[in-house]
């Protein structure tokens, strides 16, 4: 694998590791991320952990094939259980918000001495947010980038102190929307909360012509819908 060859998303999730770099990647597939991170800083270390036989033999081989053991330790196993002490960030990268949360929480006993979580949930960022405040995980930066005709949101999260304000409305906004995308606002954000109104709005049609309309379900949807057009 060349420099080149690493996606977009994956570049913006390298961008924000800080030095000392010493990372898991969990899920890393084929280990691409740890390698190209390796390539790029002589002094980073990291962890690429996989669940499954036959990506951790990929991850394994690619590591191999880059001349990289020195740096990249591949370890098969469940989530954050293939933390070590020494892992000070962590990676969780192209899975769904809600798997990504199920990861965390399983292994929150392994986060003691991570000071940075980047995550890049395929969707439903909110539930990942909420995790992370809920835990002491404040988020530091996101960026909001479109690759291939997929929108992807990219949350940075540091050790730091608990939010307050979880039962306030401007709170849920955020949540929703990421308090650091909604002060950018760049045309990729447009874009996807443009295109959840129009979803959104055709929703509310579908539930209002059903026989026994779930009308608190259609007032949530409205709510959100009045959030978006305020926000754009």
């Amino acid at each position: 694998m060349n420099t080149d060859q690493l996606s977009k998303r994956l570049k913006t999730v390298a961008d924000f590791l800080k030095p000392p770099i010493h990372f898991a990647d969990i899920g890393s597939d084929h280990a691409y991320l740890p390698c190209y991170v390796c390539q790029q800083q002589k002094e980073a270390l990291a962890v690429a952990g996989e669940l499954n036989r036959g990506p951790y033999l990929s991850a394994l081989e690619e590591v191999k094939r880059q001349n990289l053991e020195g740096q990249i330790r591949v370890v098969q196993g469940d989530g954050l259980e293939v933390i070590d002490n020494q892992v000070n960030q962590v990676v969780i990268a192209g899975m769904g918000g809600p798997l990504i949360t199920e990861i965390l929480e399983n292994g929150k006993d392994k986060l003691l001495n991570i000071n940075r979580i980047i995550a890049q949930p395929n969707i439903d960022a909110r539930s990942v947010r909420k995790w992370l405040a809920a835990h002491q995980f404040n988020l530091v930066n996101e960026v909001i980038l479109e690759e291939n005709g997929h929108i992807y949101e990219v949350l940075v999260a540091d050790k730091g102190d608990p939010f307050e304000n979880y039962n306030s409305e401007d709170f849920k906004r955020e949540l929703w929307l990421g308090p650091h995308l909604l002060k950018k606002k760049n045309k990729v954000f447009y874009k996807k909360w443009t295109e959840e109104i129009v979803k959104k709005e055709r929703i509310i049609e579908q539930m209002k012509s059903a026989s026994e309309p779930n009308f608190e379900k259609v007032k949530q949807f409205e709510k959100e819908i009045n959030w978006l057009k305020e926000v754009l």
